[in-house]
């Protein structure tokens, strides 16, 4: 990998394919919950900012962005489908199969008390867009109305990811460099929830009632 992002492509070829790739990247990781969106996106704002263009890394946050509301409300479209038909739908079971009873219990808690502001929060804490995205389908919110959150949500993410990025970029000279830095921070903040929740679980630590936070 190391040998790959040192040898990048000239700015111009970065620019054809590197806007395309990032936005089919962040569409499909919204979409299919296994790609590592917030890497790609830290590792783009890295090369972006090391170009000499000016507008790179708006381009770039434009295009996550976007790319990440596209998959969102897809996703959610295709769920109501799910909601709404009688025998369910394949992706109303593939968020219902990703979420456990206690994190939709406490994310319909959240999403009760707090409405749409929670999918902003649901989209900067890692592993919280499903739970919430489902509890939004179970309570039926209207498309237009999650939309309108989750404009805002994918507008944060993405520059939170990119300020990760930028912080790569500028700590080392070399674009590669910056890249390594930047998956590297964006897998350990990824990692971070699950590791919480197991010491949080391990016996002796949390009750077996216990509601999280």
């Amino acid at each position: 990998m190391v040998t790959a992002v040192r040898e990048l492509p000239p700015e111009s070829t970065q620019q054809a394919v590197g806007y395309p790739s990032l936005f089919l990247l962040v569409a499909l990781g919204a979409l299919v919950p296994v790609v590592p969106t917030g890497a790609i996106v830290s590792s783009a704002a890295v090369v972006a900012f090391h170009q000499s263009s000016p507008f790179s890394l708006l381009y770039v946050f434009l295009v996550a962005a976007s790319a990440a509301f596209l998959g969102d409300t897809t996703l959610y479209w295709l769920g109501q489908r799910g909601v709404r038909s009688r025998n369910g739908s394949r992706w109303l079971a593939a968020l219902r199969s990703r979420v456990t009873p206690d994190r939709l219990a406490h994310a319909q808690e959240r999403l009760d008390t707090h409405q749409v502001s929670v999918l902003v929060l649901s989209r900067l804490v890692p592993a919280g867009r499903i739970p919430v995205m489902l509890a939004c389908l179970l309570a039926e919110m209207p498309l237009r109305r999650f939309a309108r959150g989750d404009i805002v949500a994918c507008l944060a993410w993405a520059a939170t990811y990119q300020l990760i990025g930028i912080l790569g970029g500028s700590l080392f000279p070399e674009p590669w460099q910056g890249v390594v830095a930047a998956v590297g921070l964006t897998v350990l903040v990824s990692a971070a929830p699950a590791l919480w929740r197991r010491v949080r679980g391990t016996p002796g630590k949390a009750p077996s009632g216990h509601q999280h936070p």
